[in-house]
């Protein structure tokens, strides 16, 4: 990490500077958590983090005149708490006077902060939900919010723009493996990271109160009819493209609609904690042709790829199926549901599967 220009977070309108800590120059020693190897992390903003005010989050006093607070952490998120022999713990426990308890390793359960000082707690809770927020940011995503176009128009349209690009476009890199599964076609709306069950429960209701908030007063309860028309790219160089990407617009409505419901839900689950806002604007975009589904020798599925170590990308020469398909139409089709979709998995009806969804029209 170069130190003068450190990685930075926000949180609730904070600036924070992450400060990497070499485990090896740490004190371990008799700790019960000695197998926990993560990278211990150090989070400072421009204030003390103590004098922070401590109202944001619930802090009970004990029997004994004490402070405490406690608050779920999905169980993978413990090494970053622990650190490397247990010194990240110290650490925080050292800076804000407090004592913090995690379930042992491979169990479920409560961080535990106690203190004498309210205000010393909630500066522990802070900065260890600061340590799993860069911690999550690391991650593959799981999930995704997706809006299936999968109806026949498409489908069909989809089939035909693979033919016709395999018979007329022999550019370098292209060839059957980078296509996308038709029965997966999509739009992306935001993508997640879901490490357990609790998380995944966490976004399904936060997806149901999102239709009622941020969905139905924009479509009234109406299925959206979207139509797909034309590809196009996101670098700068079309003889070097790793994804093509198909257009889709809102049919005979508003042509801001579908930014404006996509960005209203993005804004919804980051407010939740649950996706990170990447950009101002969400990058509509339905995946045709991506160089990452391409097959190796042995033929390995999606799910198979993802857990090796993947190779250099080998890029793809766009140019001839940007000027010959510029306006392809690929059909268009109402939409009635939203899905949370699982990343790597495959449904009986060869989409997604679904860890929850809610209809559009109800």
């Amino acid at each position: 990490m170069d130190v003068l220009r450190p990685e930075l977070t926000w949180v609730d309108g904070k600036c924070y500077r992450v400060n990497f800590v070499d485990p090896s120059v740490t004190r371990g020693g008799g700790d019960d958590f000695e197998t926990y190897g993560a990278d211990s992390y150090r989070y400072e903003d421009s204030e003390s983090t103590v004098d922070d005010p401590c109202d944001e989050f619930e802090i009970e006093t004990t029997d004994g005149g004490r402070f405490r607070t406690l608050f779920r952490v999905p169980r993978v998120y413990f090494p970053y708490v622990i650190g490397s022999k247990g010194a990240t713990r110290k650490r925080l426990e050292t800076e804000t006077k407090t004592n913090i308890w995690v379930p042992k390793q491979g169990m479920d359960g409560d961080i535990v902060i106690t203190g004498s000082d309210k205000k010393g707690v909630a500066a522990a809770r802070r900065r260890i939900n600061l340590i799993v927020m860069s911690a999550r940011q690391k991650q593959p995503f799981t999930h995704f919010i997706s809006i299936p176009l999968t109806g026949n128009s498409i489908i069909e349209g989809f089939t035909k723009f693979r033919e016709e690009v395999l018979q007329s476009c022999r550019n370098r890199g292209i060839d059957a493996s980078i296509f996308q599964v038709p029965e997966k076609l999509h739009l992306t709306i935001g993508t997640l990271v879901l490490a357990d069950n609790e998380e995944r429960k966490k976004a399904g209701e936060v997806l149901k109160e999102c239709k009622d908030i941020v969905i139905d007063p924009l479509l009234g309860k109406r299925p959206l009819k979207l139509r797909m028309t034309g590809v196009e790219y996101m670098n700068d160089d079309p003889a070097e493209v790793d994804v093509l990407y198909g257009k889709v617009r809102v049919e005979g409505s508003s042509e801001y609609l579908l930014q404006e419901l996509a960005d209203g839900i993005v804004e919804y689950f980051a407010n939740r904690g649950l996706m990170q806002k990447q950009y101002e604007q969400v990058k509509l975009h339905a995946t045709v042709m991506n160089t990452l589904f391409r097959e190796d020798k042995g033929g390995v599925s999606e799910t198979e790829t993802s857990k090796k170590k993947q190779k250099p990308r080998e890029s793809f020469d766009a140019t001839a199926v940007l000027k010959i398909f510029e306006n392809f139409h690929f059909g268009e089709q109402l939409v009635e549901t939203l899905h949370l979709s699982q990343r790597y998995s495959t449904a009986k009806d060869g989409y997604y599967q679904s860890s929850a969804s809610i209809s559009l029209t109800e």
